[in-house]
């Protein structure tokens, strides 16, 4: 049997690539190490075959814990756990930092120290900064790091320290940067989850700006099968962006869910836009699709449809969430903008 460690296996995407390798993988057991912070839920991993799948509760940050959890001989490490939205980077830059880079290189002492084979460092195209919106650039694998956020530029550095070890140590490492996903089990204070909680309780839905900002947008199984062909057939030390090629405003992306969902566009409210809000991302995945063989296989009507589906499926885990304290946060971060604001698309 592959011995696979994820870590932020619990979250969203990490859970959903938990599924698939164990879905898909019949030789591989994956250690899932996860802290279970404001975004881990144990109930993303229900029904997971439990023979191949061992839960460990823990923070990367903690040199015991993973040394205790991180199988010798390990096959690979994907690193999937971080410290991810924006807004509460903002807010607060000190937990981005000390999981973002601090335990990205816990995980990197201890993989060497055990003989991982591989070390898969999950990343993101905000690393890269933005593009000007009336430009036809895209993000490359050689495009400079130019984050313009705490959270970006957290990844950055976590990318660096990855770097680091493979150029001091010969590691065998790979990072892979990603366009923004979507789909079932999302934690609610991102785009589309946040957009159809609020609409199907015909509630005001918070739009940043003009809401103009293009966002690469990837249905999360996708990604996740991405991040496999980089393990399996990836260059050892090499970057790969992995992008479906569908650039959307999110004004765009906010009327198609409440058409879907058959609600007015009047419920849409434009609020004080975010410091620093990167105005354009998008990526030529050229490189993950020739040298790899990847393309995604979910198309955007098809995936939103399924990510709205899912969320009216699943109203108890939605309530489970917004029951607790993100319901504090919602308020910090929306409710002032909201009452703030007087403009309503109609």
């Amino acid at each position: 049997m592959r011995k696979i460690f994820v870590t932020g296996g619990a979250g969203f995407i990490g859970s959903a690539f938990v599924r698939m390798v164990v879905r898909e993988q019949p030789d591989a057991h994956v250690a899932n190490f996860d802290a279970l912070t404001y975004a881990g839920n144990l109930e993303n991993l229900n029904g997971i075959d439990e023979t191949r799948h061992e839960f460990v509760k823990g923070d990367i940050c903690d040199r015991d814990a993973v040394d205790v959890a991180m199988p010798e001989e390990c096959d690979a490490v994907f690193n999937f756990a971080a410290e991810s939205h924006v807004d509460r980077s903002i807010a607060s830059a000190n937990e981005f930092l000390e999981t973002n880079v601090i335990g990205t290189q816990v995980l990197l002492d201890a993989a060497r120290a055990k003989g991982v084979r591989r070390f898969v460092q999950i990343s993101t195209d905000e690393v890269m900064g933005t593009l000007a919106d009336d430009s036809d650039e895209y993000f490359t694998e050689e495009s400079p790091l130019r984050p313009n956020s705490p959270y970006a530029a957290s990844k950055a550095a976590a990318e660096l320290v990855v770097r680091a070890a493979r150029e001091t140590f010969g590691m065998d490492t790979v990072i892979t940067r990603c366009g923004n996903n979507y789909g079932p089990r999302q934690f609610p204070e991102k785009l589309i989850p946040l957009m159809i909680a609020n609409a199907a309780r015909d509630e005001p839905l918070p739009v940043y700006g003009d809401g103009r900002n293009v966002r690469d947008w990837i249905f999360v199984d996708d990604h996740c099968r991405a991040v496999w062909q980089v393990y399996e057939k990836g260059k050892a030390g090499e970057v790969y962006n992995i992008g479906s090629r569908n650039e959307r405003e999110n004004i765009d992306v906010v009327k198609s869910l409440l058409d879907a969902l058959g609600k007015p566009h009047g419920l849409i409210r434009f609020v004080e836009d975010r410091p620093g809000h990167d105005r354009r991302y998008a990526i030529d995945p050229t490189k993950v699709e020739t040298e790899l063989e990847w393309k995604p296989v979910v198309t955007w009507k098809d995936g939103l449809q399924t990510t709205i589906d899912w969320y009216q499926s699943n109203q108890a885990w939605v309530d489970h969430i917004l029951s607790g304290k993100y319901k504090q946060y919602y308020k910090a971060m929306y409710e002032s903008r909201l009452d703030a604001s007087k403009t309503s698309l109609a």
